[in-house]
Protein backbone atom coordinates (compact mmCIF):
# COMPACT_ATOMS: atom_id res chain seq x y z
CA UNK A 1 0.00 0.00 0.00
CA UNK A 2 2.82 2.57 0.84
CA UNK A 3 4.90 1.56 -2.36
CA UNK A 4 1.49 2.09 -4.25
CA UNK A 5 0.98 5.19 -2.80
CA UNK A 6 4.62 6.72 -3.00
CA UNK A 7 4.08 5.45 -6.99
CA UNK A 8 0.88 7.30 -7.51
CA UNK A 9 2.43 10.50 -5.07
CA UNK A 10 5.85 10.55 -7.40
CA UNK A 11 3.61 10.58 -11.05
CA UNK A 12 1.45 12.75 -10.04
CA UNK A 13 4.44 15.41 -8.40
CA UNK A 14 6.33 14.70 -11.79
CA UNK A 15 3.28 15.91 -13.72
CA UNK A 16 2.92 18.63 -11.52
CA UNK A 17 6.11 20.18 -12.26
CA UNK A 18 5.97 19.60 -16.24
CA UNK A 19 2.75 21.76 -15.79
CA UNK A 20 4.20 24.82 -13.51
CA UNK A 21 7.02 24.47 -16.02
CA UNK A 22 5.02 24.66 -18.76
CA UNK A 23 3.54 27.80 -18.10
CA UNK A 24 6.93 29.57 -16.97
CA UNK A 25 7.90 28.43 -20.71
CA UNK A 26 4.39 30.02 -22.11
CA UNK A 27 5.19 32.87 -20.33
CA UNK A 28 8.95 33.35 -21.62
CA UNK A 29 7.63 32.60 -24.97
CA UNK A 30 4.13 35.15 -24.83
CA UNK A 31 6.76 38.09 -23.35
CA UNK A 32 9.09 37.27 -26.43
CA UNK A 33 6.67 37.48 -28.87
CA UNK A 34 4.84 40.46 -27.04
CA UNK A 35 8.52 42.34 -27.12
CA UNK A 36 9.30 41.19 -30.67
CA UNK A 37 6.54 42.42 -32.60
CA UNK A 38 7.44 46.29 -32.25
CA UNK A 39 10.92 45.58 -33.20
CA UNK A 40 9.51 43.50 -36.22
CA UNK A 41 7.06 46.28 -37.77
CA UNK A 42 10.20 48.97 -36.88
CA UNK A 43 12.72 46.97 -38.87
CA UNK A 44 10.21 46.67 -41.68
CA UNK A 45 10.02 50.16 -41.81
CA UNK A 46 5.42 50.20 -40.86
CA UNK A 47 3.44 52.58 -39.21
CA UNK A 48 2.69 52.02 -35.52
CA UNK A 49 -0.75 51.25 -36.36
CA UNK A 50 0.10 48.51 -38.26
CA UNK A 51 -0.56 44.94 -36.19
CA UNK A 52 -1.60 47.05 -32.95
CA UNK A 53 -4.89 44.98 -32.37
CA UNK A 54 -2.52 41.84 -32.61
CA UNK A 55 0.16 43.64 -29.82
CA UNK A 56 -2.95 44.25 -27.95
CA UNK A 57 -4.04 40.85 -28.25
CA UNK A 58 -0.57 39.26 -26.94
CA UNK A 59 -0.57 41.64 -24.70
CA UNK A 60 -4.05 40.77 -23.11
CA UNK A 61 -2.18 36.97 -23.22
CA UNK A 62 0.54 37.52 -21.24
CA UNK A 63 -1.67 39.01 -18.83
CA UNK A 64 -4.11 36.09 -18.79
CA UNK A 65 -0.73 33.71 -18.54
CA UNK A 66 -0.14 35.32 -14.79
CA UNK A 67 -2.83 34.25 -12.50
CA UNK A 68 -2.49 30.73 -14.20
CA UNK A 69 1.36 30.45 -12.98
CA UNK A 70 -0.74 32.12 -9.36
CA UNK A 71 -3.15 29.08 -9.96
CA UNK A 72 -0.87 26.31 -10.31
CA UNK A 73 1.24 27.60 -7.53
CA UNK A 74 -1.93 27.44 -5.16
CA UNK A 75 -2.50 23.83 -6.90
CA UNK A 76 1.25 23.21 -5.83
CA UNK A 77 -0.04 24.08 -2.19
CA UNK A 78 -3.13 21.80 -1.82
CA UNK A 79 -1.27 18.82 -2.96
CA UNK A 80 1.70 19.43 -0.50
CA UNK A 81 -1.64 19.92 2.24
CA UNK A 82 -3.07 16.99 0.66
CA UNK A 83 0.13 14.77 1.23
CA UNK A 84 0.30 15.20 4.56
CA UNK A 85 -3.10 14.35 5.18
CA UNK A 86 -2.59 10.97 4.17
CA UNK A 87 0.55 11.30 5.98
CA UNK A 88 3.32 11.41 3.69
CA UNK A 89 4.73 14.30 4.67
CA UNK A 90 8.72 12.74 4.77
CA UNK A 91 7.95 11.54 1.12
CA UNK A 92 9.37 14.93 0.54
CA UNK A 93 8.41 15.29 -3.26
CA UNK A 94 9.43 18.38 -4.07
CA UNK A 95 12.88 19.75 -5.83
CA UNK A 96 15.16 20.72 -4.33
CA UNK A 97 15.08 24.78 -5.35
CA UNK A 98 15.49 26.19 -2.12
CA UNK A 99 12.35 27.66 -2.16
CA UNK A 100 11.43 29.93 0.57
CA UNK A 101 8.84 28.65 3.86
CA UNK A 102 5.24 29.22 2.89
CA UNK A 103 5.17 31.28 6.01
CA UNK A 104 7.69 33.11 7.85
CA UNK A 105 8.48 31.77 10.94
CA UNK A 106 8.52 34.76 13.30
CA UNK A 107 5.64 37.32 13.32
CA UNK A 108 6.72 39.58 10.98
CA UNK A 109 9.59 38.00 8.93
CA UNK A 110 10.14 40.01 6.27
CA UNK A 111 9.93 38.13 3.03
CA UNK A 112 13.91 39.01 1.94
CA UNK A 113 15.15 37.51 5.54
CA UNK A 114 13.46 34.35 3.90
CA UNK A 115 14.29 34.97 0.27
CA UNK A 116 17.64 35.73 1.80
CA UNK A 117 17.88 32.96 4.11
CA UNK A 118 16.44 30.34 0.44
CA UNK A 119 19.53 31.93 -1.41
Amino acid sequence: MLKQRRVAAQQLTDRLFETESAIDVAIQKMADLEGFMPVTRKNANLSAVVGQDAVLQAGQTLTALIPARSEIVATHNCLAVARDQIGSREMGMGSDNGKPPLHARHGNEPVVALVTEAA
